[in-house]
C-alpha cells in the first residue's frame, strides 16, 4: 500500500459518514468503520467481494452503478430500500462518485431509518394528542345530556304505576349507563402513573397467566427474555393493562381466525441511545409481542391506535388506544408492523422515568 493510499484510507476511516469504495467490477476495495457498522459486516471479510453479496437494491440500481463507472457520471438516489446480507432492510440516501485512480466508485451512504422513524413517531404522537383532545371534548358533550336523560328516566319511573312502562324507563337508565361507561373507557385512565421500580418480566408473567386462563391454553405463549434488564421506573398496574390489551388482541385474532397452532412470542431487549419522539434516552426497554395470526389489513395499520378503530368484527377499538395512552404516560411508544402470517407490536419504555422513586 502506497503512502497516498494509506492517507486516503485513514481519511475515509475518520469520517462519520458511511463510505464504500468499489472497483470497476463492483468489488469492494475499502469500507470505513461507519459503513461496517451500518451494513453489519467486517471490513476484513468483505474486501475483494462483490457488493451484491452484502447489499441488494434492484437490478436497475445495479445497472445504474455500472453505467456510472462506464460513463463516469455522478448520481444521488433518495430513499432507496436496501436488503443486507443478513436479511435486514435499510432505507438510505446514497451518492455515487466515479473515481479514476483506481477505476471505480466512491459511495457515500446516509441511513434514513432513524430519521423516518422519529418523523413517523412525532406525527403519530401529535395525531394521538389531537384525537384525545377531540374525544375529551366529545365525552364532555355526551356525558352532560346522558346525566339529564338518566335522571329524567328515574323521576319518570317513580311517577308511573304501570309495571310495563317502568320496564321502558329501566331500559333508558341501563342504556344511559352503558353509554357513560363507553365514554369513560374512551377517555382512558384518569390517574397519572404511580412510578416505582418494577421488574418488567414480572409484569409480562402476570399478563401470560391472565391470557393463558382466558384462552383455555389454546394459544401457546413463548418467552425470550433478557435477564440482564434492570428494574425500570413505571406503574406496574398500568403496564400490565397496556401489555394485556395488546396480547389479548393477538389471542383473540388467533382464535377468531381459527389459526392452527396459534402462537404468541414475548421478547425483551435493551435499546441503547434511543430516541422516542424528540427525546433521547440512554436506555430503553423494548418489548416485542409477536403472533402468527392473519395480520392487520394495510388500510388499518396506520389507524389502529385511534379510538373506535378495530380490525376485528367483535372489537371495540379501545384497547390499543388505551394501551398507547398508558405507554405515552410512561414517555414511551407502541409501534406495529404486520404482514400476512405475522404481526409484531413493539413497546418502548424508557428505563428512567421522571419523578420515579429510588
Amino acid at each position: 500500500m502506497t503512502k497516498s493510499e494509506l492517507s486516503f484510507k485513514t481519511l475515509l476511516d475518520s469520517l462519520n459518514t458511511a463510505v464504500v469504495v468499489a472497483d470497476a467490477n463492483l468489488r469492494i476495495q475499502h469500507i470505513n468503520p461507519a459503513a461496517e457498522m451500518l451494513l453489519a459486516v467486517s471490513g476484513e471479510r468483505v474486501v475483494g467481494e462483490q457488493m451484491v453479496n452484502f447489499v441488494h437494491e434492484s437490478e436497475a440500481a445495479l445497472q445504474d452503478l455500472q453505467e456510472a463507472i462506464n460513463e463516469q457520471h455522478q448520481f444521488t438516489r433518495r430513499r432507496a430500500e436496501w436488503t443486507l446480507g443478513n436479511g435486514t432492510h435499510l432505507t438510505v440516501d446514497y451518492s455515487v462518485t466515479p473515481i479514476s485512480q483506481p477505476h471505480g466508485l466512491l459511495i457515500e451512504i446516509q441511513p434514513l431509518d432513524r430519521l423516518l422513524r422519529i418523523s413517523r413517531e412525532e406525527a403519530l404522537l401529535s395525531a394521538q394528542d389531537t384525537s384525545r383532545n377531540l374525544v375529551r371534548g366529545m365525552a364532555h358533550e355526551i356525558k352532560n345530556p346522558l346525566g339529564g336523560i338518566r335522571g329524567a328516566a328515574q323521576l319518570l319511573a317513580r311517577e308511573l304505576d304501570d309495571g310495563n312502562l317502568k320496564e321502558y324507563t329501566q331500559v333508558i337508565i341501563e342504556e344511559a349507563d352503558r353509554l357513560r361507561n363507553l365514554v369513560d373507557r374512551m377517555l382512558g385512565p384518569r390517574q397519572p402513573p404511580n412510578f416505582a421500580p418494577i421488574n418488567i418480566h414480572q409484569v409480562l408473567e402476570r399478563v401470560c397467566v391472565l391470557v393463558d386462563a382466558e384462552s383455555g391454553g389454546q394459544v401457546t405463549i413463548t418467552r425470550d427474555y433478557d435477564p440482564s434488564i434492570p428494574d425500570l421506573g413505571g406503574d406496574a398496574e398500568q403496564l400490565v393493562q397496556a401489555t394485556l390489551n395488546v396480547v389479548r388482541n393477538a389471542m383473540q385474532a388467533l382464535q377468531e381466525n381459527n389459526v392452527e397452532e396459534g402462537h404468541i412470542a414475548l421478547r425483551t431487549r435493551v435499546q441503547r441511545q434511543f430516541t422516542i419522539g424528540r427525546f433521547h434516552y440512554g436506555l430503553v426497554c423494548r418489548i416485542d409481542i409477536i403472533d402468527n395470526g392473519p395480520g392487520i389489513p394495510k388500510e388499518l395499520i396506520e389507524d389502529i391506535f385511534y379510538p373506535m378503530i378495530s380490525g376485528r368484527a367483535e372489537g371495540t377499538g379501545l384497547g390499543l388506544a388505551i394501551s398507547q395512552q398508558l405507554i405515552n404516560q410512561h414517555h414511551g411508544l407502541i409501534e406495529c408492523e404486520s404482514w400476512p402470517g405475522q404481526t409484531q407490536f413493539t413497546l418502548y419504555i424508557p428505563m428512567e422515568q421522571p419523578n420515579a422513586k429510588d
